[in-house]
């Protein structure tokens, strides 16, 4: 199928779903010039997302900065395979229901009753991988493959600029570094999540699940990663995407 020219968003969530369910790879090539807006990108994840069954209960969100820009994309209920790598995050859990309403009000810590350690798996669905254009990036849910989490505890404020955390993945050197998130602090991304996931009317449920963009970038870690995630005043994960 996708050796043909594509002609419109649906030929691509089309497309995406098959690849999706069949673990396949899609040449980008043919597809460049079908996402043209993150509009595009945004209605190519949704279309897919509904087209596999995912609840929409878990999102990854991230920004350059606190002003942004931001991006964002519904979460894999499960982790994928042929992992090219994975983000060592920091995951958000909602308190409560958010409204279209409630998202243009002012959007806080407050809205949070739990946060954990989380590892997220990246993937993708195009051959050429993450050089694959940004707009189909995108519309490939950012390369997501699923999310794991630790175990959640009460919200608290730490010194997330300067935090220590450690990163040690089989037959790799351990990583040990400070601080490294983009936005300084996890919660950032809470205002620009919202306001994306309720901007067609939707209410966010309370339980759902934001991860919060990457601490040092993708670490490569082909296969079925396992390892372990320790941040400083928050513990340590052991995962496994097999598990």
């Amino acid at each position: 199928m996708a050796d043909a020219p594509p002609t419109s968003l649906d030929a691509l969530i089309d497309t995406l779903q098959h690849a999706h369910r069949r673990a396949g790879l899609i040449d980008a090539t043919p597809w460049a010039a079908a996402v043209t807006t993150e509009a595009d990108a945004y209605a190519v994840q949704a279309g897919v997302a509904q087209a596999l069954g995912w609840p929409r209960d878990r999102w990854k969100s991230g920004g350059a900065g606190l002003q942004g820009p931001f991006s964002h994309s519904p979460v894999a209920p499960t982790p994928g395979r042929d992992l090219l790598g994975i983000e060592a995050e920091v995951a958000l859990r909602l308190a409560r229901d958010v409204t279209p309403e409630d998202a243009q009000g002012p959007l806080d810590a407050s809205l949070i009753d739990g946060l954990c350690i989380a590892v997220e798996c990246i993937a993708s669905r195009w051959a050429q991988a993450l050089d694959a254009p940004a707009l189909l990036r995108m519309a490939d849910f950012q390369s997501n493959a699923g999310l794991l989490t630790g175990p959640w505890q009460p919200w608290q404020a730490l010194d997330w600029a300067r935090l220590g955390w450690r990163l040690a993945l089989p037959g790799q050197p351990v990583i040990e570094r400070r601080g490294g998130h983009s936005l300084a602090d996890p919660a950032g991304v809470l205002p620009a999540w919202l306001r994306h996931a309720t901007r067609h009317g939707d209410t966010v449920k309370a339980g759902t699940v934001v991860t919060t963009g990457a601490w040092g970038g993708v670490h490569p870690c082909p296969g079925s990663p396992r390892g372990t995630l320790a941040i400083e005043g928050l513990g340590e994960f052991s995962f496994s995407a097999t598990a």
